[in-house]
């Protein structure tokens, strides 16, 4: 719950792969809150106040998953949000802003995104979305200890320019401070 705040505020691409994580905690807890109090929660949080926050935030977010018979898959509807922000972002700095750093960020990462998208028949899934999973796979990778090619590696750092350029855009569009007429 304080990551996630924390990340809103400072790295959008950062709180939507946690997200997806909190998600994937849910669904391998099988949505029962006592079992992600004691898992999750408790090993974590020692104030009680805290405890009863985190139980309310999983609980709201168990409820909506249920709600959306997203218990195999899917977003949350407050990630969904995000994710059509980023794409509209996107989108507006390749077509409207024409934004020179985050166009080479993109054609850098685009081989890696479209390869990506033919590896997990994702194809439905816009380029932004894509490259957050890429990323979020890299997490699982490493919290499962397993081992990254040279090439996979290269990928993912192409990957993580071009989110970190989107989320740096994504804060200042937040501020008011994006000027989105043409560079």
């Amino acid at each position: 719950m304080l990551v996630a705040k924390r990340t809103k505020e400072t790295n959008i691409a950062e709180h939507v792969i946690y997200m997806f994580q909190i998600e994937d905690l849910i669904r391998a807890n099988n949505f029962d809150l006592e079992t992600i109090t004691h898992q999750i929660i408790l090993p974590q949080v020692q104030d009680d106040a805290l405890i009863e926050e985190y139980k309310l935030w999983y609980t709201g977010f168990i409820k909506e998953m249920k709600n959306r018979k997203l218990e195999e898959k899917g977003h949350l509807q407050e990630v969904e949000e995000v994710l059509m922000e980023l794409l509209m972002l996107h989108n507006t700095l390749l077509n409207i802003v024409q934004d020179k750093e985050y166009a080479e960020a993109y054609e850098s990462a685009l081989p890696a995104i479209k390869e990506l998208q033919f590896k997990s028949n994702s194809s439905n899934l816009n380029v932004v979305e894509v490259a957050l999973n890429a990323m979020y796979g890299k997490l699982l990778l490493k919290l499962k200890k397993q081992p990254i090619s040279k090439s996979s590696e290269e990928a993912f750092s192409q990957i993580a320019k071009m989110l970190a350029n989107l989320a740096l855009s994504y804060n200042k569009m937040r501020k008011g401070e994006l000027n989105f007429t043409k560079n």
